[in-house]
């Protein structure tokens, strides 16, 4: 019998920003938070959608490719119901998508500075 390939969590990234771009996220950023000792996972992937909808629609195409491309479906997901913050925790990685407001209020990128950063160009 063969033995079952671990996901890691730089695959779940990966695919989390593919589902982000499948809908045109905006500003993705992604902070590594190895270094950090209180981080309570690996990556944050954070971006933002022009409207509630656009939120829902990039958090479902997250959800939609992390399943399909790596058999892996999300441990706990919030903020449908009024689509201004939506997170989905995948263990080590916790995708954080906002509305643009929502995101410039709450400043997760200010919040975790300490956090290694990489700020993804969006594609045209």
């Amino acid at each position: 019998m063969g033995k079952i390939r671990e996901i890691t969590s730089e695959e779940i990234r990966d695919k989390v920003i593919e589902g982000i771009r499948k809908k045109k996220g905006h500003r993705i950023v992604v902070l590594d938070l190895e270094r950090v000792d209180v981080a309570v996972c690996r990556y944050f992937v954070i971006c933002h959608g022009d409207s509630n909808t656009q939120v829902t629609a990039i958090a479902e195409s997250v959800e939609e490719v992390v399943k399909d491309d790596l058999s892996e479906r999300v441990w706990h997901r919030e903020g449908y119901s009024n689509a201004q913050w939506i997170l989905l925790d995948y263990g080590d990685v916790v995708v954080h998508v906002f509305e643009k407001p929502y995101r410039e209020f709450y400043d997760l990128e200010g919040l975790w500075a300490d956090a290694g950063r990489e700020d993804l160009a969006e594609e045209l």
